[in-house]
This record gives structure tokens, sequence and C-alpha cells, in this order.
């Protein structure tokens, strides 16, 4: 039987524990490789170095190109999520949503095409979408990470970005331990809304012991997190064309300058709370057979307030606007002569639970010779409620009502606020003249509702005081595997990995909505209760009045009109997913030599048979403006090859030349895979009496359930040199050539059976005529683009020691990624930045530990909530974050009764680095910025 030398890998592996969790036969030969190497001294350490060890043994020893976390002891991941600790990996970059790191991009792609795993199990996360958000999973449920940036045909869950596996610790053989984790947080800014405050708490506990003379081994984790969000956002509704043709001086305004159309800016407070229990349990009666049994369980719940102002400005908002200043095609300066301001007080509460159960069984048929079964299931449940409430001075209708002018000056951070140089401003903070009805008349969807119909003066357009939004998600994921793995001597080939694996999966959503109307509709009151003021100073405005919008729509206060009367987008984006997948797989490990280079690796193939289909609606305005929805559905199913292989050359001792080369996909998006097509009709005389197609007043868009996967060629190459126990240096190429991407198609249909004579036509003033034309463009999602990405990854992990005995303790760990791509239309990869950088400098010595870590990235492309809560593509503009960490661990005092205690101080968004997107490349066109300040974590760990 072939061995691979293995000397600096198996010392690692055994000193940091990591060989209790290999499988019998693979460890027999460690067994052996132990015997040879029985006079190795090896020296157990703990902390940041033994966290850095370990995840380099992992690294070091895997055939495949892979990037490795490792917890530094149990329970004792530096962050408060599995997001934090991936976003520091090389090649990989966090997002953040709302002030935390959630979202993750894997060389250029973001989480919606990277597989996550748990425990090698295909894992659900609480997305809209596949994409797992990592910052759902608490950092003390892990004891390992491995990120396949290249993958093997054993892997289930498989993505072009790459492959993120969470390991759980494997107490079988364990000694007992016992943790507890205790932090208190808090949140550098003050809450800018009275009935939220900017501290929080987490708090976790770990136990891992084994009974029965090392036969049944248990572990269980019990989490508990709160914590604080604030926020400063100003958000541009976009940049409309100046028609005006001079500023206030009597300078000419060149043509095509653009001036910012209105705002909806506020101050957010938010809590996350999150309850987690993971739980493990194995059992090893005997030699052969070895049971495992796990489960997880999260309860996340996230409420917030926005609260700040709604305002058209100018061109949007009104034509009555002075522009004072004019750069290079952007208004900066300027004032309009007022608005009516709404008020928005908006709660959103966001409820998730996610289950998930597995059951491992491995049994040795012989010495060289396993089989192992394995059976999970998860569920997620995820509920969003988010509430949009309007005030102001009055509902739109009443006379006397003030109008509130502004005056604007653009920054690096949107629009700042200053009164007008002649009007006077209205104070927005004031109970007496704030009423809770709708100042502007937006409620023009409810035109066919009875129940606002015949009241003089104020038409069903002024009945909209707010709107809900409750999309309802659920998923479900049951998977099977069947696999046989051993020695093998067939020439070059040392062990054989073969199976199948069964995956059920569905996923609905239920696009709930409601128009809601204050029950003093078409009069107005005072605002029920007020607790105070949100403070925007930040915007150069003093604030408005603050008040409990999601406690009055849950005490039934508002009249509720269903949205999905009139809102064609309702049914249209309701469906249901199912789709099924068999897989077939074989691998091969290769363990040879070649003119005295070492040479290990895989070669394997998957076989993925997929049958998908779809349920949803298809929509249409019918008599009178109600929606029609009828329901349609869908299915197809295909098959394919996913071939693999990595190779390793050991070309000196410690250094590896490493090559892949292999075919990746990632499933569909399940919202593009849901059948439907949504029919709208501009009722505009232009449109409907024109005989252009491209100005006719049809259009339909649609899903695709026939969508294939997306697909890609990759390349890899990498040098990777290991000088020490805790340091490396590696550098990698890889290519991805995107054979099938997806993309915007269209085409010309037929509307004619959408058509209602005496409905569809032309106004009064052009004779009620028919459209000229039946004909009109249908958008829906194709299989078929292609493009690429290529990028350079740099990477070092450097104790200082090395370069002098004085600076022992202290280390380095760096990397830096470079990369490009397109796709063939132009478009952008989502989650793709053209630069990534990491850094991590620390000092461990006699119980003292500091670490300080920063990330950067460019700018990329993502997904921001839009109307309806629906995803809508944006630009991040990317950003730099820096934390810190300092520590003692008492360990290493000496005081025997605090052996075991640890004390850290943790600072998060030191630099209080802000986020914002534009409208296109111009960082001056302001859509979105979001300041969120520093968080504060002071925490004991306690293990006995």
């Amino acid at each position: 039987m072939k061995t691979f030398k293995r000397n600096l890998i198996t010392s690692a592996l055994f000193s940091s524990g990591l060989a209790f969790g290999v499988s019998p036969v693979l460890a027999q030969s460690a067994d052996q490789q132990a015997e040879q190497n029985d006079t190795v001294e090896v020296i157990q350490v703990s902390g940041i170095r033994a966290s850095l060890q370990r995840a380099q043994a992992i690294k070091m020893d895997s055939t495949s190109i892979v990037e490795a976390l490792s917890a530094e002891d149990i329970g004792k991941l530096p962050d408060t999520s599995v997001a934090e600790s991936l976003a520091r990996l090389p090649g990989l970059a966090g997002e953040r949503r709302n002030g935390r790191t959630s979202g993750l991009s894997i060389r250029g792609f973001n989480e919606n095409y990277v597989g996550t795993s748990l425990n090698g199990r295909e894992l659900l996360g609480m997305g809209d979408n596949r994409g797992v958000e990592f910052d759902l999973y608490p950092s003390e449920i892990v004891s390992n990470i491995v990120v396949y940036k290249t993958p093997e045909a054993g892997l289930m869950a498989q993505g072009i970005g790459g492959t993120v596996d969470l390991q759980t610790v494997s107490p079988l053989g364990a000694e007992r331990t016992i943790t507890f984790n205790a932090n208190i947080e808090q949140n550098e800014k003050s809450s800018g809304n009275p009935d939220f405050d900017n501290k929080g708490h987490r708090f976790a506990f770990n136990y891992v012991d084994s009974f029965a003379n090392d036969t049944i081994g248990v572990a269980l984790v019990l989490s508990s997190l709160e914590t604080p969000r604030q926020e400063e956002q100003f958000r541009g509704w976009g940049y409309a064309d100046v028609s005006k043709t001079q500023t206030a001086d009597g300078e000419a305004i060149p043509e095509g300058t653009k001036v910012l159309g209105g705002h909806d800016s506020f101050v957010r407070s938010a809590m996350l709370e999150r309850d987690s229990v993971a739980a493990i349990v194995e059992y090893a009666p005997s030699d052969k057979l070895k049971v495992k049994f796990d489960a997880l369980y999260i309860d996340f719940l996230e409420n917030d307030v926005r609260r700040g102002l709604e305002e058209g400005g100018a061109e949007w908002g009104t034509g009555a606007y002075t522009v004072t200043e004019v750069e290079d095609g952007l208004v900066t300066e300027g004032y309009h002569d007022g608005f009516y301001s709404v008020v928005r007080n908006d709660a959103r509460s966001q409820d998730a639970e996610l289950t998930t159960f597995g059951l491992n069984v491995e049994y040795q048929i012989n010495d060289y010779w396993e089989a192992e079964f394995d059976l999970s299931t998860g569920k997620v449940d995820k509920t969003i409620t988010d509430v949009e409430s309007y005030s102001g001075v009055g509902r739109a209708g009443i006379d006397g009502r003030p109008i509130t002018p502004r005056s604007w000056e653009m920054t690096s951070t949107g629009a700042f606020y200053s009164d007008h140089p002649t009007l006077s401003p209205v104070d927005l903070t004031d109970p007496s003249l704030i009423t809770l009805a709708g100042p502007q008349a937006w409620g023009g969807s409810l035109s066919p509702v009875e129940r606002f119909q015949g009241v003089e003066g104020f038409g069903p357009e002024t009945a909209q005081d707010g709107f809900v939004n409750q999309p309802v998600f659920e998923e479900e994921l049951t998977s099977a595997r069947f696999e046989v793995k051993g020695f093998v001597e067939w020439g070059i080939f040392s062990a054989l990995n073969a199976g199948v694996s069964y995956q059920d999966r569905s996923k609905s959503k239920v696009n709930n909505g409601a128009f809601l109307t204050a029950p003093t509709w078409p009069g107005d009151a005072p605002i029920p209760e007020v607790l105070g003021v949100a403070d925007l100073g930040f915007l150069g405005i003093n604030g408005v009045l603050a008040y409990d919008s999601l406690g009055l729509f849950n005490d039934g206060f508002y009249t509720e009109t269903d949205a999905a009367l009139f809102e064609n987008g309702r049914f249209g984006d309701t469906y249901a997913i199912d789709e099924e997948l068999l897989t077939v797989f074989a691998k091969l490990d290769i363990d040879t030599d070649f003119n005295g280079i070492f040479v290990r690796g895989n070669v394997g193939l998957q076989l993925v048979n997929s049958d998908q289909s779809g349920q949803g609606f298809n929509t249409t305005t019918g008599p009178g403006g109600f929606t029609d929805a009828v329901p349609v559905s869908g299915e197809d199913s295909y098959t394919d090859v996913l071939p693999t292989l990595n190779l390793s050359f050991e070309v000196a001792d410690n250094q590896f030349v490493r090559t892949s080369m292999s075919k990746v996909m990632s499933r569909p998006r399940m919202d593009d895979m849901r059948p439907n097509a949504q029919v709208n009709f501009q009722f505009n005389d232009g449109n409907i009496l024109s005989g252009d197609i491209e100005n006719s007043p049809w259009s339909a868009s649609s899903g695709n359930t026939s969508l294939k996967p997306l697909e890609a060629n990759q390349f890899d190459l990498a040098y990777e040199n290991y000088f020490a126990d805790d340091g490396y240096f590696a550098a990698s190429f890889f290519y991805k050539d995107l054979t099938n991407w997806h993309r915007s198609g269209e085409t010309v249909a037929d509307f004619s059976d959408s058509y209602i004579p005496g409905f569809h036509q032309s106004s009064e003033a052009t004779g009620n005529q028919a459209p000229v034309l039946f004909e009109g463009p249908l958008s829906f999602v194709e299989d078929g683009l292609e493009g690429f990405v290529r990028g350079y990854e740099l990477q070092a992990s450097v104790p200082m020691r090395l370069v002098s005995d004085a600076l022992d303790g202290f280390g380095l760990v760096a990397s830096a990624t470079f990369m490009d791509g397109e796709l063939e239309d132009g478009g952008r990869v989502p989650g793709l930045s053209d630069e990534i950088y990491q850094l991590t400098a620390y000092y461990e010595k006699n119980g003292f530990e500091f670490r300080i870590s920063g990330s950067k990235r460019d700018a990329f492309s993502t997904e921001a909530r839009g109307l309806s809560l629906s995803l809508v593509e944006t630009m991040d503009r990317g950003f730099e974050l820096w934390d810190a960490q300092i520590g003692y661990d008492f360990s290493e005092s000496g005081i025997e009764a605090l052996k075991g205690l640890r004390v850290t101080l943790q600072a998060q968004n030191l630099t209080d680095e802000d986020t914002v997107q534009t409208d296109g490349d111009d960082p001056r066109f302001v859509t979105l910025y979001q300041s969120f300040g520093a968080n504060y974590l002071l925490g004991i760990n306690y293990t006995f």
C-alpha cells in the first residue's frame, strides 16, 4: 500500500486534535504513520497560534485548493457569527447588510452561487433565494470551516464560487470540556429612536464529553444573542433631467444636467435576537460501527424601526425650484418652494426558524473498506412584516396645510438640507400639527374599491395612510446519501470513494400585502401615542415625531385592503418550486511519485439528474381594475456531467504546486424559476394609438421553470510554501469560463386574449379607441449568456519569531486578491470586486493577546430591497473595515483559581465605515448612504 510522506502535516493534525475526526479506514494509515514518527516531540499549543496551525494543517493536507478556519478553542471563535469569520479568509469578501456582515463572496461570486454545507450536508439559509445568510449561524457551533475553491466529486453542495463546509466538533473520545461565554455589547451611536437602545448581549454554553469507555460522545451548544444596530441613512429617489435653463445668477445650465428628484431618509434602530441549540450524539458500540446524530435549531427575530421623511425634490416633487450651483452635469446646490412632507414611521419584523436533523452511520466492512449512510432533513419558515406608516401636516385634500420648503447641497453622503432663503420652515416635531394621515394623494391603486367612493373632495387616492408587505417563505430539504470508500492498489490510484445521493427540495413564497387606511378617513386626527422625536440631524433636519406603527398594525388599528386585488405582482410573485436531484458520483484518490516528486490528488465524476417543477400565476388587470390570476405550472428535467481533477505536487519539502480542472455549476435562482406571466397595459393615449411595437401599450414579464444551472469550466494553479507549522506563503491563479449564465430575454407576444373591449381603450378625449396593436414585448429569463472571471491570490502567514527571537508572539496574516471578469452583455457578475485585501496583525504571549484585522474591497454588484420588498440590482461602492480585539488568558497567570478564564474586549467597525451605493459609476450620484457606528463587546470565556 502506498503511503504519502506526511511529516509536518501529521504532527500538526495530531497536536491540534483534528485526528479525532478521521474515518476508521483512514485512521489506520494515520496510526501507522504516528508509530513511525513516535520520536517526534509534539507540543500542544492554544490560542491564536493554535488556530492558525490547525487551519494550516487542513489546508496543507488537502488535495484540493482550500482555505480553512479553526476555532481557537471549542466555542471561542473571535466573531459573533460565521459570516464575520469567513470574511477574513483569502479570496473571500463579506458584504454588509444593515450594518452586519451577512453576505459572502468567494472569488467574485456572492452567496447565491456558493454551496454551503454542515458536516458535508447541504445547508438551508433564511434568504429569499438559495444563498445562505451566514450571520444566521453562531460561531459557537463551529469547530472548523473549510472553503473548497476547487471541487471534488464527493462534495454534494457545489457552487461556481466554491463550497463552504461548516464542521462541528466530534465528541467521541474527547475529554470533558465545559465552556461559558458571556458578552455585553454597545453601539457607538446613541439610538436615534426613543423606543430602542444601543446595548445588547451574547451568552453561550458548550458541553463536550465522552462516556462508556469512549463509546458515547455528546456535544451540546446553547447560544443566545441580542445585538443592536443604529443607522443613519440617506436614500435618493434618483436623478432627474433638469428643465431649467438658467441658475439663480443667470448662468446657462448645460443640457443633460441632472438633479436629485427626491429622497426618503431616516434613522434606523434594530435589535437582532438569535437563540440557537445544537446537539451531537456519537455512538460507537464496536470498532466497526459508528452512529452520529446531530440537530440544529435557530430562532431568529429582528425588529427594527426606520423613522424619517419622504420628500419630493426638484422636478419629481415640484417644478418650483431654483438652481444655484452646477458642477459637471449635476446640480450641487439649490432650493425648492415646498412639498407636503411625508413623515415615515416604518417598522419591520423578520421572524424565522431553522431546524435540521441528521443521522450518519459508518460501518467498517473490513480492514480496507467502509460504508457510510447519511440522512438529513431541514426546514425554514420565514415571515417578514414590513409596515409603512404615513403622517404629516394633514390628509391630502384638506385646505390650508403648510408646505415644507428646503434648500439643499449635494455632498459625498447624499443631500444635506437647510432652511429656504426666504420661506419659513415647517416644524415636523409639533404634535399639534402632525396628524396620522397621508399628506400625499398616493393611493391611486385604491380607485376600484367601493368603500372609498362618493366622498366629495376625497377620492380613493387620498385613502392610503400606509402599506404592509408580508411575504411568507417556506423551504424544506431532505437528502439521503450512501457511499463506500476504501483503499485500492490500481497503479497511481490509492483509494476509491463512490456513491449515490438524493435530494428533495421545495421552496414557496406567498407575497402578501395590503393598503392601510386610518379609521378617521376622510378626515384625520392626531397620532394616538407619541413616543418622542426621531433625530434627523445628520440630514440638517431637526427630526420627526416617533410612534409605534407595527403596534398599531398588530392591534388592528388600520383598515386593510388586500393589495392582491389590483397589484398583479402579488400573485405574480407568489410561487412554489420543487426539485429532485439524483447524483451518482465516484472519486479516485491519487498517491504516487514522479521522478522523485510526491504526487497526490483526486479525479472524479458526478452525474446529476434534475427534475424541477414550479407553480405560479399568470396575472392581468381585468374589468374594473381588479387583478385576474390564473394558476400555471411548468416542469423540466435534464442531466449534467461534472468531471473534476485535482493534483498536488510536493516539489520540495513542504512546498506544493497544485492544479485543478473541473466543471462546476450553481442551481438556478428560485425566484427566476417561477412560472408566471404578469401582463401590463399602459393607459396612455400615446401608447394606445401607436403602431410602433416598441411603444406598444402591452407588455409582460415572466419567469422560466426550464432554466438550466449556471455552469463554468474552471482551471486553477497554485504554489504553496509551508516554512513553519504556523507559517506559509501561497500564490494562485484561477480562471472560470462561464459557459451558461442567465440573462434577460425578450420576444414579441400576442395579448389578444387579455384584451377587454371598453376597458383597454384610449381616453374620452381621443374617442375611446381600441389599441392599434395587440402585440407587445414579453421579457423573461433565459439560458445562454457567457462570460469569464479570472483572478490572482497572494497570501501569507508569518510568525515574526522567524525574523527575530525578540518578536516571538507577534505575527501577520495577509492576503490580496485581484480579479476581473465580465458577462458578454456587459453585465457584472454579482459579488465581483476588482481588488480585495485582508490583514490581521496579532500578538500572543504569556496570556496576553492582541489582534487588529482589516479588510478592504472595491465596488461590486449586489441587491437591495425595492418596491414590495423585491430584490433589485444595485452597485455597492465597496468599503474598508477595521476590527480589533485585546484579551488576557488567566491560565497563563499562575493563579489556579482563575485557570480557564479569558477576558476580551472587541471593537468592530473601528473607523465607522459607511456604505455607499450610486446610480451608475459616478460617485456623486448617491442613491444610498448608510452610517452604522462602531460596536464594542466586553466578554469573558471560562472553560473547565
